[in-house]
């Protein structure tokens, strides 16, 4: 991945820095209103990266300690660790293999009377089954989070993901479609929530610093409760306004060069390209292949020869089950989690791709096959 940043975000910044006002303040706000927006949502909560708005929305959700919380093994780990942040007992499901994401059944099958709650991954971009899985969790009183980390720009039955969410996290990373350097959102269509969020991510203040400091009088906060600094600053809401202008360009971009893969790749035995499911579309945050025993060659044998003919691929999607941090938590057998683990990897993509680059990366994957 290689983030598109350029002029307009270097002027975006310099501005924010001229301003005066560079912590958290109005270009944030800004950020906010234009995001939950684009992404169908009443509110938005901006704050410092992806793992700390899953950890506030357990937060606000009052999940603790004797509560279990199902999440994918198949994610990046914080998404098991902020169940561990707030002191409930992260319980691994498997996920379907055509998409890497968790199902209704995938779900029920480690369901307890202890679970309070479930972390759905939007995995790669590709949506999972909102329809099926919200109702669910309704039918089953459990609240639903939907990790959105890499999903902006995704969509789930005609609609963005994050539409209809109880609530959705955001992650501007620089391996996401769009960027802030770090960061991350909250959105919600609940007020409350989101009045208690914007406090939880500033030490629990009654008022913003922002609404402060704008004030004509002294204001005297109070501190409502343990909270945290969990805050984004305006320069990096300034270029987070940039590049959401840039998202439906940059999708549509990488649709494209998903397709061209696609296509390259579609007589090449044993090599299963990750596809659009029939509810939604995907913003091919990445773009993996899976290969299968008739392919030939191992997923780490061609990694290696990839990495030597100047191809920057990476690993499949890890599995936090098979992580040291979590080699003490038992859980149900995962074997659509693990294969996708050890036999999938990510091919490059990014605006700077050229048909030079996919032809050059599919014919070494050519050259692999069968030996």
């Amino acid at each position: 991945m290689i983030p598109l940043l350029g002029e307009e975000e270097a002027q975006a910044a310099a501005d924010a820095v001229r301003s005066g006002w560079v912590a958290q303040g109005p270009r944030v706000a800004q950020f906010e209103r234009e995001f939950s927006a684009r992404v169908g949502a009443d509110h938005g909560v901006a704050v410092s990266s992806c793992t700390t708005a899953l950890h506030l929305a357990l937060v606000v959700l009052e999940i603790g300690p004797g509560d279990e919380v199902i999440v994918p093994s198949l994610s990046f780990i914080a998404t098991a660790n902020v169940v561990r942040h707030v002191g409930a007992t992260p319980v691994f499901a498997d996920v379907d293999l055509a998409t890497g994401n968790l199902t209704v059944d995938t779900v029920d099958a480690v369901r307890t009377p202890r679970t309070r709650a479930v972390i759905a991954v939007h995995q790669g971009g590709v949506p999972f089954d909102v329809a099926a899985l919200r109702k669910a969790a309704d039918g089953w009183n459990v609240a639903l989070v939907e990790d959105a980390a890499c999903a902006a720009g995704s969509t789930a039955y005609g609609q963005p993901v994050g539409a209809g969410a109880t609530i959705a996290a955001w992650s501007f990373h620089p391996r996401k479609v769009i960027t802030t350097g770090e960061g991350g959102m909250l959105t919600t269509d609940n007020a409350d929530w989101a009045r208690r969020l914007r406090r939880l991510r500033e030490h629990g203040m009654n008022v913003s610093a922002a609404d402060r400091h704008a004030s004509a009088q002294p204001v005297l906060e109070s501190y409502l409760e343990t909270a945290y600094n969990y805050r984004m600053t305006d320069i990096q809401a300034a270029v987070g306004l940039v590049q959401l202008g840039r998202l439906a360009g940059l999708v549509t971009q990488r649709r494209a060069r998903a397709e061209r893969y696609r296509a390259l790749l579609a007589d090449l035995r044993g090599v299963a390209p990750v596809r659009d499911p029939a509810h939604g579309q995907s913003n091919v945050q990445s773009f993996w292949v899976l290969l299968g025993p008739e392919y030939g060659t191992s997923r780490d044998e061609a990694l290696a020869e990839l990495a030597a003919q100047g191809v920057s691929a990476r690993r499949g999607i890890m599995a936090a089950h098979l992580e040291p941090a979590y080699a003490d938590l038992p859980s149900a057998p995962l074997p659509v989690t693990e294969q996708l683990t050890r036999d999938s990897l990510i091919l490059p993509l990014h605006h700077a791709l050229t048909d030079a680059d996919q032809d050059h990366i599919v014919a070494v994957l050519r050259r692999l096959a069968g030996r």
